[in-house]
């Protein structure tokens, strides 16, 4: 998939949709969607975080960006304070979960939160086996699980 054109046509159908629901969602007519899965014209800047959202992935994938693997920060450089958890769950049922935290912060929600959405794929991370691989320096792309279901979990750290 080199080109926006068919990432935004393999993400639809991966997501079930046909190019004239994805263009009712966005406001814009089936014949615009043809063009932009033949690379003939671009989406509007403005509907990128639509279309992500529509097709279950983030607007880095939908472009085509390629993050960086984890990573380990040297112990000089680290500050436990300043990392941020970014916990992103996709459900088969097409619900969506966004979790952004300081990760000191995350601790506790995780602990007291009730993520039901995120079915079976959440509930067999051990978090704190996430939280100790920050500690010693850990960041970037940690995890990403899929279930059978369909469901996808991924934990970013940055």
């Amino acid at each position: 998939m080199n080109t926006l054109g068919q990432r935004i046509a393999y993400y639809r159908k991966r997501a079930g949709l046909t190019q004239e629901e994805l263009a009712e969602k966005c406001s814009v007519t089936p014949q615009a969607v043809s063009k932009w899965e033949n690379d003939v014209s671009s989406p509007d800047i403005s509907l990128l975080p639509t279309i992500s959202r529509l097709l279950n992935v983030s607007c880095d994938e939908l472009l085509g960006a390629v993050r960086t693997a984890a990573q380990v920060v040297p112990e000089e450089l680290r500050d436990f304070d300043k990392c941020l958890i970014k916990i992103r769950v996709l459900s088969a049922d097409r619900d969506e979960v966004n979790v952004n935290l300081p990760l000191s912060l995350a601790e506790l929600f995780l602990e007291s939160s009730d993520l039901d959405v995120a079915g079976d794929a959440l509930s067999k991370i051990d978090i704190s086996k996430i939280i100790e691989l920050v500690k010693h320096g850990a960041v970037g792309k940690l995890l990403e699980v899929k279930s059978s279901k369909g469901d996808l979990v991924e934990i970013w750290v940055e």
